[in-house]
């Protein structure tokens, strides 16, 4: 099987990770970007925020191009790319929307592009509820060979932090408006008023995707204040570290922490600060791994590579 993928931001982590692990499948994967810089977050980026249409418009023929080549497939990542999927009249299409495509000011565009290709994935029911068409439900996997349970004292000896503040983890870059880091500065702020000692607000900015399992194992919590979300990625990571999660309702969010243990979902502030709160003076890890145990990165490319066997099957 080869497949072209097209695709926005071909540095997010998890969009590299899952197309290795189809070549580890056996799937032949060439890797096609939208020309132009692009200033979303390398490694839990999920959208393009800086390309204009010229660029889109410089994209297209190239797809035009590669559309004639010896490929089965052409798999659309990200809702930006459906235009260009959807013009090319040679390779039947899936098309992966990310959260911000399809649940953020792009929707209106996007909806009627995932009306015309043949399959549909999505990564969360809550984003499957925004179609009118069967989807599929398969979030990014999670790389639980890296991202796993640590003893926080070790974790933070191998950052330099003292052990003595309690820290909050934000896991984005603060410029990021629909992550709405004020937000997040907030709810610490309340927060240091109802628990004893230091509370400190921690941006792990720049940090390589392999490092990140230390901080989350040095931190006390992760805070998202996310207004939209698809599926983080930056969760569910957390809860392989059994790092206590608490987030606004987002994306398939809820789901992933409901039965988990110091974990909570908050609408308004004074719910997330009780939830956080909460949290921080338990000082205890939370069973979050149990939540994500099939979520693995073998598990989703599994998923995924039935979606392609799905499209082929209904060509032959």
């Amino acid at each position: 099987m080869r497949v072209l993928n097209i695709v926005t931001n071909h540095d997010s982590q998890f969009f590299r990770t899952q197309v290795d692990r189809l070549r580890d499948r056996g799937v032949e994967a060439d890797v096609l970007a939208v020309p132009g810089h692009n200033e979303a977050n390398s490694v839990h980026g999920d959208g393009d925020r800086t390309r204009s249409v010229t660029d889109y418009l410089r994209f297209l023929p190239g797809v035009l191009q590669r559309s004639f080549g010896q490929y089965d497939l052409l798999h659309a990542n990200y809702g930006l790319t459906a235009p260009a999927a959807v013009a090319q009249p040679n390779l039947p299409t899936v098309l992966s929307l990310w959260g911000s495509d399809l649940m953020g000011s792009a929707g209106w565009f996007v909806r009627p592009f995932a009306a015309r290709v043949d399959e549909v994935v999505v990564m969360s029911d809550r984003m499957a509820a925004e179609l009118d068409r069967d989807c599929h439900v398969v979030p990014h996997g999670v790389d639980l060979s890296l991202f796993q349970p640590e003893p926080q004292q070790r974790a933070r000896d191998r950052l330099g932090w003292a052990h003595d503040p309690t820290i909050v983890l934000f896991p984005y870059p603060p410029s990021r408006d629909v992550k709405n880091y004020p937000r997040a500065e907030r709810i610490v702020a309340a927060t240091r008023d109802r628990v004893d000692g230091e509370v400190d607000l921690r941006i792990p900015s720049g940090v390589p995707h392999s490092e990140m399992p230390t901080y989350m194992n040095a931190a006390d919590a992760l805070l998202v204040t996310s207004k939209r979300e698809g599926s983080p990625n930056t969760v569910k990571e957390a809860l392989a570290c059994n790092c206590p999660v608490v987030s606004t309702p987002v994306g398939d969010v809820p789901e992933r922490l409901d039965g988990v243990r110091l974990s909570a979902v908050g609408g308004t502030d004074e719910e997330l600060v009780e939830g956080l709160v909460a949290a921080l003076e338990a000082g205890a890890n939370s069973n979050g791994r149990e939540a994500v145990r099939d979520l693995g990165l073998d598990a989703t490319a599994e998923r995924l590579h039935g979606v392609y066997e799905r499209v082929l099957d209904g060509q032959s």
